[in-house]
């Protein structure tokens, strides 16, 4: 590496390092603020409040990164030339494209490790971000009782302290017992008290003291009935056990997010694109059959079938269902004889233990000779036989009585086909029972019914296409944003040597106000993209690439003018266009007089 490339991106590391700390600390805290009144006073521990912090700070890191190389390069080279160092370099021979090539290298590397990024690391730590932040969404806020103030955090309660000499010691004390959801029916009153927690805060010990539980019955009946049962009771001391585990903080398992796009890597995008697509082609051949089923007289003699495409990816689908089936029926049938062999064993071993007994008991007879009583089981082969004879001997008698039974042959006759027409009587009477019963009103009414159902079946099925069909458009941007986001990083670069070559200033003034234009201006082009692809407006290859191709030409445009050490930013430079405009029309009005 030559001096000027090591002297070039040595100026460009420290700015870009500084401004990606200082963008991500800023998108930090807005997206931090989007959670605000979520994560914050729950009482959670400084660990849980810095593991959140960091997923969000990989999460937005590919974001950050268009920012800070925008504004590091702009920077970069507004500082070589309003110190004169870029013109040294032009002068020299040295053009400002292969001054360039030191940092547009980094860039590029950058941009690689930006796509790495999202498309391995980014959607684990999302996943890690989702199951933490619902986490602590379905976390209960910290115990934190407030004086005159009624309390409902603890569950199945609703506590009132008036006065709290400090965290422990407290005042006139009203306590609702909530837990058989019949309104306040249970009260307890008390001069004072103490709240302590124990068990690692997962309970709550609240003693009261010099106070009176009221109690009362719920009326279930109607108001001729007796009065309801109405309890009072006085104590000294009382103590009530308060259970915490809602104000815990349960980790949910990461499973439970599998499904979601933004934990997906480029590979599972595109099986969740091949799912989907397969679900909308099976609503769409399921419209097609029911369309034919309503309509049975209209579909007698033609058929209602599919377009070509539709078909072939049924056909496909099903085929990769029977494959699937096959290959799970294989497991089983695999698994199934595999503990049947099991079974075999086991019943192979404790037969001949049986027979081992039956010998040793046996021996211990006098003579040789076995005794009757002993443990030995016959043979299973002689129980097949018997079971084998049984079922020949039931079924040769069966037969015998079948035959027995005489059997009356049936004569059919063959049906005579009428070949003469429909005399008048005959019409009239066919048109009688038609007309007279109601048979084409009852026809109607059926066919309007199917009307209606296969009308709102349609409705409801083109509903759940157009619901897939957006969700596979959100996959798609998902898919493409990984590229594009990682490319927006060389539109920046493109962008900002040249307009800091151009500009001639460094520091922190009119390099970050060029910057935050050009990104809001990244920033809105991008949103409308995404959200013309999600709307099916633009194809969301083209939404999602729609910001970087319309800032790829200013660039390009920025770029050329560097070279030729264009005065964009100067007031002489506008002014000399003034007067060569001026100039020309006078030129023209000569002519035309």
């Amino acid at each position: 590496m030559k001096k000027l490339d090591k002297l070039i991106l040595g100026s460009f590391i420290g700015p870009f390092l500084l401004t990606f700390l200082v963008v991500d600390f800023i998108l930090l805290t807005v997206n931090m603020l989007k959670y605000f009144d979520e994560i914050f006073g729950k009482g959670l521990g400084f660990l849980i409040y810095m593991e959140l912090i960091s997923y969000f700070l990989i999460s937005i890191s590919p974001m950050a990164l268009p920012l800070a190389v925008l504004l590091s390069s702009l920077m970069t080279f507004g500082n070589l030339g309003e110190h004169f160092e870029l013109t040294a370099i032009k002068s020299s021979g040295i053009s400002l494209v292969r001054a360039l090539r030191p940092i547009g290298v980094f860039v590029v590397v950058l941009a690689f490790a930006a796509y790495l990024s999202n498309n391995h690391l980014v959607p684990k730590v999302n996943l890690k971000t989702f199951s933490l932040l619902y986490d602590i969404r379905m976390k209960s806020p910290a115990l934190d009782i407030k004086e005159g103030v009624f309390y409902d955090g603890i569950p199945g309660y609703s506590i009132k302290v008036n006065r709290k000499l400090d965290d422990v010691r407290l005042r006139d004390i009203i306590i609702y017992n909530h837990n058989q959801g019949q309104g306040n029916l249970s009260v307890t009153l008390a001069d004072s008290g103490r709240m302590e927690p124990f068990f690692n805060d997962n309970y709550m010990r609240l003693t009261l003291y010099n106070g009176t539980n009221y109690k009362e019955d719920r009326a279930t009946r109607g108001i001729s009935e007796k009065p309801v049962g109405f309890n009072r009771a006085t104590f000294q001391e009382n103590v009530i056990i308060f259970n915490l585990d809602a104000f815990q903080m349960s980790r949910t398992p990461e499973d439970l997010w599998s499904t979601n796009r933004a934990i997906k890597d480029i590979s599972g995008i595109k099986k969740g694109l091949d799912s989907i697509n397969t679900l909308v082609n099976d609503k769409v051949y399921q419209n097609y059959q029911s369309a034919e089923a309503t309509f049975p007289f209209f579909t007698r003699d033609r058929k209602l079938e599919p377009l070509p495409h539709i078909k072939e990816r049924r056909a496909l689908d099903d085929s990769l269902r029977q494959i699937k089936m096959k290959k799970e029926r294989a497991i089983a049938d695999s698994l199934g004889r595999i503990k049947e062999k099991q079974d075999s064993l086991k019943r192979a071993e404790v037969l001949d233990s049986r027979e081992d007994d039956s010998l040793e008991d046996g021996r211990q007879l006098k003579g040789g000779v076995t005794n009757s009583t002993s443990k030995s089981l016959p043979n299973d082969s002689l129980f097949l036989q018997k079971r084998l004879i049984n079922r020949e001997s039931i079924a040769e008698k069966e037969e015998s009585d079948s035959s027995s039974i005489p059997i009356n042959p049936v004569v059919i006759e063959p049906k005579k086909e009428r070949i003469a027409p429909l005399t008048e009587e005959e019409k009239a009477r066919i048109d009688s029972l038609i007309y007279g019963k109601g048979y084409i009103t009852n026809a109607m009414t059926m066919a309007m019914n199917n009307s209606r159902n296969l009308k709102n079946s349609f409705n409801i099925k083109k509903a759940q296409i157009d619901t897939d069909e957006r969700e596979f458009r959100r996959y798609e941007i998902a898919w493409y944003q990984k590229y594009t986001q990682a490319f927006a990083c060389f539109v920046m670069f493109l962008i900002g040597a040249p307009l800091g070559a151009i500009i001639k200033k460094g520091g922190l003034g009119m390099p970050v106000l060029l910057s935050i234009i050009f990104f809001i201006l990244y920033y809105m082009l991008t949103i409308s993209g995404e959200k013309w692809a999600k709307e099916g407006i633009v194809d969301p290859l083209f939404g999602t690439w729609f910001s970087n191709l319309c800032l790829l030409p200013f660039g390009l445009f920025f770029l050329k003018q560097a070279r030729k050490d264009a005065r964009l930013f100067e007031p002489d430079f506008y002014q000399n266009i003034w007067k060569k405009l001026i100039e020309r029309v006078k030129v023209l009005r000569a002519k035309s007089v």
